[in-house]
């Protein structure tokens, strides 16, 4: 099932992650998730993963952000440098970025948060 971003459940999860309502991005993606197979399951596993991990920082639950964006990553590498029609380098440069800045700060960086495009 090709990942259509400009509507639906996919695009109402994106419009959320965007104004940093990172649970519900997740609530409307894992709807999505259920119903995939394959590599686009695992991508949005990934993401769903990623707006998880941002939802537990605003919650100042650094330790399960750090752990969400750890696994996040590593479903991530495996990806082209963009699929789905998402940067995917660019993503996992930014998620790199971050747990780097959680691992040296021990709290909540002053970073922005990376964008899915």
């Amino acid at each position: 099932m090709p990942l259509d971003w400009s509507c639906g459940a996919l695009w109402e999860g994106l419009r959320c992650y965007k104004n940093e309502e990172f649970f519900l991005a997740h609530e409307h993606w894992e709807g999505i998730w259920l119903a995939c197979e394959g590599e686009e399951k695992r991508f949005l596993q990934a993401l769903i993963q990623i707006a998880a991990a941002f939802h537990h920082l605003q919650r100042e639950n650094f330790r399960g952000a750090e752990s969400l964006l750890r696994a996040a990553l590593r479903r991530l590498d495996s990806f082209p440098a963009a699929y789905g029609g998402i940067a995917v380098n660019d993503l996992r440069q930014n998620l790199r970025t971050w747990l780097l800045a959680l691992e040296r700060e021990g709290k909540s960086p002053q970073l922005p948060i990376p964008q899915l495009r």
